[in-house]
């Protein structure tokens, strides 16, 4: 069999690399309205590979935002059902100075950590190129008849605004949607040459939160040190969120928060990292971050709490002496298992009203969150998914918990009643949501190699 793949990607690696840089040049923003066609375009586009693939009933499913696109191939009811989950909306490219070729114009440059070359685009990683290797393995299988069991597609267009209506979908779609396990490759590993496969996510908790001082911007010479200043006091709000050794203050955060065993914590250690690296990578020197755990477990097995943006009062050229009548932010708390997203929002909203002076009026408003989850390594879908990326990439894959949240691996459980194999090949090098984002042509072509494997070793698994 890996003979057949490994024939089938060199003949046509050229053309599924062309086809991916096809789906990169759109502009598929979700977050922005003025990019609405180029989103209902990649739709388009998805939809018509999948008929090419080979897919049957493949249609352009409307939601309240953007379209769900559903294909699928059953080859016998009696056989196992994969359902391929992948979203074909991107992050904004902002800022596009920092971007050293354009965000939508993908080329292939060599780095550091990707000698045979890297594919920079907005969405390379992040999600196109990860969720189009399924579209292509999809197709190698056909072509080469051996497609062992069933897959369903589910490819969306809001992931990177909170999926708002997938859940909707989901819930009006169960017999559309019904299969045994889903796969989902939105993830990374640790590096190429050490596979690895996620178990866990964090959830998370957005809020955007906005303190009002006067009624209106005041001068400064004028008014200053006799009125609230919005701008001051959020700051100093921001800075009570956490105490001197980046314990959260929110009382009642952490009174869910899953504590790991410390065998547990020895077995994620064994994970290979090089704190040298991570801040080289990064160009620190040195690290931050909440007393008493390592790197990997701040990101990974602890909450956090985090400004993701703060804003308010003149940011122009030059000068202008104004105390704002406004001030923002907006803040990302990442969860742990046994955290709920909506009694942690509901934790910040009354703690923030609680420090506000009662100088300033303030409003929490929560955006989306999600729940976090551990995904199962006894499960059949699992092993297939090890035994398959020990078959490319000749070493056994390393379980590990991610510090990111895909929130709809929760909602699949609770409405599907399905786990989610959880089967990445990015790197965390990659940049997604951030400037000069990549995705390595090994770790595209590793993906395409590696996911017929995935379906004939749960195919067998599952008899």
């Amino acid at each position: 069999m890996s003979n057949q793949i490994n024939e089938y990607i060199e003949k046509n690696k050229d053309r599924f690399l062309n086809e991916l840089f096809e789906l990169l040049r759109i502009p598929s923003v979700s977050a922005d309205p003025k990019y609405k066609g180029d989103v209902n375009k990649t739709a388009d586009v998805i939809k018509q590979k999948l008929v090419e693939a080979g897919a049957d009933n493949v249609e352009i499913c409307k939601t309240a935002g953007y379209p769900i696109v559903y294909g699928e191939k059953i080859i016998d009811t009696k056989l196992p059902t994969i359902l391929v989950y992948g979203h074909y909306d991107v992050q904004p490219a902002d800022p596009l100075e920092l971007w050293t070729s354009g965000p939508f114009e993908p080329v292939i440059k060599k780095t550091e950590l990707h000698p045979q070359g890297a594919i920079f685009a907005r969405g390379s990683c992040d999600d196109k190129g990860q969720m189009y290797m399924h579209v292509k393995a999809f197709e190698l299988m056909m072509k080469t008849n051996s497609l062992p069991c069933n897959i369903k597609f589910m490819i969306e267009g809001e992931e990177e605004v909170g999926s708002s209506n997938l859940a909707t979908f989901v819930k009006q779609n169960k017999e559309k949607l019904k299969a045994d396990v889903i796969v989902i490759s939105d993830t990374g590993i640790i590096a190429n040459d050490i596979p690895s496969i996620t178990v866990g996510l964090r959830g998370l908790s957005y809020v955007e939160v906005e303190v009002t001082g006067p009624n209106r911007d005041l001068h400064s010479g004028l008014y200053g040190g006799a009125v609230a200043n919005p701008i001051n006091i959020l700051c100093e709000m921001i800075a009570k969120m956490k105490d001197d050794k980046n314990h959260i203050t929110i009382p009642g955060f952490y009174d869910d928060v899953e504590i790991l065993s410390a065998e547990e914590r020895a077995e994620m250690a064994k994970a290979p990292f090089s704190l040298d690296e991570y801040k080289k990578a990064l160009d620190l020197s040195d690290i931050h971050g909440e007393d008493g755990f390592t790197t990997n477990e701040r990101n990974s097995i602890r909450p956090t709490l985090d400004v993701n943006g703060i804003w308010g009062g003149y940011t122009g050229e030059g000068a202008k002496t104004v105390i704002a009548s406004k001030a923002y932010a907006k803040i990302s708390m990442r969860l742990v298992p046994h955290q709920n997203s909506d009694k942690v929002t509901a934790l910040f909203k009354n703690y923030f009203e609680s420090i506000a002076p009662k100088s300033v009026k303030v409003k929490v408003t929560p955006h989306h969150g999600g729940e976090p989850v551990v995904t199962p390594s006894t499960s059949a879908a699992y092993k297939a998914a090890s035994k398959a990326m020990e078959t490319t990439f000749g070493k056994k894959p390393v379980p590990v918990r991610s510090g990111g949240s895909i929130p709809i691996v929760a909602m699949f459980k609770s409405e599907l009643g399905l786990d989610s194999v959880l089967m990445g090949f990015g790197l965390d090098s990659d940049a997604i949501h951030s400037p000069n984002e990549h995705f390595g042509v090994f770790n595209y072509l590793k993906g395409i190699e590696t996911i017929p494997h995935f379906f004939k070793n749960y195919a067998e698994l599952s008899k």
